[in-house]
């Protein structure tokens, strides 16, 4: 008999400098297996038009959106982005599954520099764990922006060259108050959850995420840099279709 359970809707957080546009290649990919999708701007980002917000606004961003789809949820945070799934989805209705993708997991209290996994950190400023800081420089209005050239090995070294050039012309400025702020709440405490680690990674260092996703529930490895939804968008898709399936199921 064939199966007729409907997905969960996948929502689509994009990490620190992107927008909602670095999950085009995914999204179709999804629809393409009938899974429900939402790719968000987080305010200052992509298309939205106000100036860079920092991570409180952007988790209370995240909340209106989820609050406002209705049935099981899946949401996944890219890097940055994890810090704002663990704010903004926790305590909200329907949401049954979080997905870190080389992502930052942090309780609550804590910063993106302060996570403490009893492993290695981040390496903020530490040029042999983390290619971003290095590709990091602050603008004259005090928002943060990336070096286009250091940024190709920070983020996309195994992407092809148009997957580079599309997503260079669209990096926006990040407010560095987003590296600084605490963590108002951690879903992944209550919601079920899979880390997904990218063990070609240049931006947040191989053993770092290893030490993060003791944090959840799952993990699962890719071998692929900072950004599989360019290099690698099918298997990213394939994984996030059946954790939504799955969750649609339960």
């Amino acid at each position: 008999m064939a199966d007729d359970t409907t997905p969960a809707t996948v929502v689509l957080v994009h990490g620190a400098f992107h927008g909602a546009w670095c999950w085009d290649r995914v999204v179709p990919l999804l629809e393409a297996q009938g899974v429900p999708v939402v790719a968000i701007d987080l305010p200052g980002h992509g298309a939205d038009p106000v100036p860079p917000g920092d991570l409180h606004q952007h988790g209370d961003a995240l909340r209106a959106v989820l609050e406002d789809i209705d049935g099981p949820k899946v949401v996944v945070g890219h890097s940055y982005g994890g810090a704002v799934i663990s704010d903004g989805a926790a305590d909200v209705d329907g949401v049954v599954h979080l997905v870190y993708l080389a992502a930052i997991v942090a309780d609550v209290g804590e910063t993106l520099s302060t996570v403490d996994v009893g492993g290695p950190s981040l390496g903020l400023g530490e040029a042999e764990v983390s290619e971003v800081p290095a590709a990091m420089q602050t603008t004259d209005d005090g928002f943060l922006v990336v070096d286009p050239d250091l940024a190709v090995g920070a983020f996309y070294a195994d992407c092809e060259p148009a997957d580079v050039e599309y997503a260079l012309a669209r990096l926006s400025p990040q407010n560095p108050a987003t590296f600084g702020q605490p963590v108002r709440a951690a879903a992944w405490r209550t919601v079920p959850s899979t880390y997904v680690v990218c063990y070609e990674d240049r931006a947040v260092s191989v053993p770092f995420q290893r030490a993060l996703a003791s944090r959840t529930t799952n993990r699962v490895e890719m071998p692929t840099s900072h950004s599989p939804f360019f290099s690698a968008p099918q298997p990213l898709a394939d994984l996030f279709a059946g954790i939504a399936r799955d969750a649609g199921a339960g």
